[in-house]
């Protein structure tokens, strides 16, 4: 077997990862990488490998920067199957066409800055069409099911199992007889932590012989996950008392449905004042109605509300909007209000336009819920935050960041260094030959493969992207 690692490999975006087993090439996601934009353009054009020569994508779930280029991949010639779970099907079919719509205005924007500066223009990477086309080649798979791969015979077949990070999330382990010898490869995906609202906990895969394992908080402990409610109560409280409006960017999938939770939780026990919250992403309206569709993926308690008749996303006081008008509405709102909205990042969508509006507002809030990759207007926000008289770029205008920022790392999906300590504790380490950690940046991958082999685990590998690796199993 060989492994060519093509992304997500010393950075924690565009995840791909291409394995050529038997002389079959399968795919493990086909993410979109994000950054800078035009290294995000050419690196998200430009793949490691021939897309027409891939036999199969298997998808670990929908995040853009686990599906976000399977358009692109499309549209220069991948015809085969793509496997995922139900749910992860249902929510690429509508986030991919909106990643598509996004591009595309974005795209726009900046072209008529180029053309008057006689630049070259842009295209955007991939159309809605290419989105729609996509999605004609899923195979969905319930979790903890054999499934063999078109084309591939006895010879390779996959199982998905829960990783509790976002709807539909899955691990995948690759059961692989190769020329008699018989292994078993896992990807973790992303994986998510215990004790989250409305998801299940990750699923141990069981014991495999190479682990493709997530290092995103490698050298970072996170607050526990039941400082949600209280974290989240404190800020909405101090903002109110100043008359400001908390500002939350909010991945469409995953960290916006455990906010609009976590609000009705407690303003169902009168713990905050009854301020109107404003989802403001038409993505996260879809979004949420999907999660509605897919109660196999629920915890014991969620599955129980909703059994009981409870709307968990339909309290008075929370607001789906879904038109532009309406959007910018919200800039001449008076009062406290909390506005969660996309990109989770801030590189792109609605959100840019309400931090730009609030911002300089020393009255506001800017919550952060969620990882930050680096060179993303998110992450400069978090590096600002402790900085006197810092500024940041919107629409390529400075802004003095007057707002307070907070961050409430208890709200992320993703395992912490302990946690994916635990995790991986379960392995047999005479059994589990070698760990590649990937999906994560240098100075957290080092901290954890240090941790890991103080654990008993000794051989770690932290590739790059374009490296290739052999294993004679």
């Amino acid at each position: 077997m060989n492994i060519k690692f093509c992304g997500a490999a010393g950075t924690v975006t565009g995840s791909q990862h291409l394995l050529n087993i038997n002389g079959k090439k399968i795919l493990l996601d086909c993410g979109m990488y994000q950054g800078k934009r035009e290294d995000s353009y050419k690196t998200n054009k430009q793949f490691l490998f021939s897309p027409n020569e891939i036999d199969a994508i298997i998808l670990s779930h929908a995040h853009i920067d686990h599906s976000g280029n399977l358009p692109t991949i499309y549209a220069k010639g991948f015809k085969n199957n793509i496997y995922s779970t139900p749910a992860t099907k249902d929510l690429c079919n509508i986030m991919l066409q909106d990643s598509a719509y996004i591009q595309q205005k974005d795209v726009e924007y900046v072209n008529k800055s180029r053309k008057k500066k006689r630049l070259l223009t842009f295209n955007p990477l991939y159309t809605v069409e290419d989105a729609k086309k996509v999605m004609e080649q899923f195979i969905s798979v319930p979790y903890k099911t054999q499934f063999k791969i078109n084309g591939m015979g006895e010879n390779i077949s996959a199982k998905f199992f829960d990783a509790g990070h976002i709807l539909g999330s899955a691990q995948v382990v690759l059961e692989i007889n190769e020329n008699g010898n018989r292994y078993k490869v896992g990807f973790t995906g992303d994986l998510g932590r215990k004790n989250l609202p409305i998801l299940k906990d990750p699923d141990f895969m069981g014991d495999v012989d190479y682990l493709l394992m997530e290092s995103t908080y490698g050298n970072r402990l996170h607050d526990n996950a039941s400082m949600m409610e209280s974290q989240l109560e404190s800020v909405i409280n101090d903002t109110v008392k100043k008359d400001g409006k908390i500002i939350i960017p909010a991945f469409s999938i995953g960290r916006t449905q455990d906010i609009i939770y976590t609000i009705s939780e407690i303003r169902s026990q009168n713990r905050i004042p009854d301020i109107p919250v404003f989802i403001d992403s038409p993505l996260s309206v879809n979004a949420t109605g999907i999660f509605k569709n897919h109660p196999e993926c629920f915890d014991t308690e969620t599955a129980e509300l909703i059994k009981n008749g409870v709307n968990i996303w339909n309290m008075d006081n929370i607001l789906y909007i879904k038109e532009a008008e309406e959007s910018k509405m919200l800039n001449s709102y008076n009062g406290p209000c909390i506005i969660v909205s996309a990109s989770g990042m801030c590189e792109n969508g609605r959100i840019l336009h309400h931090l730009a509006n609030n911002i300089e507002n020393q009255n506001s809030t800017i919550l952060i819920i969620g990882f930050m990759a680096q060179n993303t207007l998110g992450r400069k926000l978090v590096e600002a935050r402790d900085k006197a008289n810092a500024e940041v770029n919107i629409f390529g205008k400075p802004y003095k960041i007057n707002a307070e920022i907070k961050v409430l790392n208890a709200f992320s999906a993703h395992a912490d260094k302990n946690e994916i300590l635990d995790y991986v504790k379960n392995f047999k380490s005479e059994k589990l030959k070698k760990i590649f950690l990937v999906h994560g940046e240098e100075d957290a991958q080092t901290a954890l493969k240090e941790s890991l082999l103080n654990s008993g685990f000794n051989n770690i590998e932290i590739p790059k992207r374009g490296d290739e690796i052999s294993i004679n199993n």
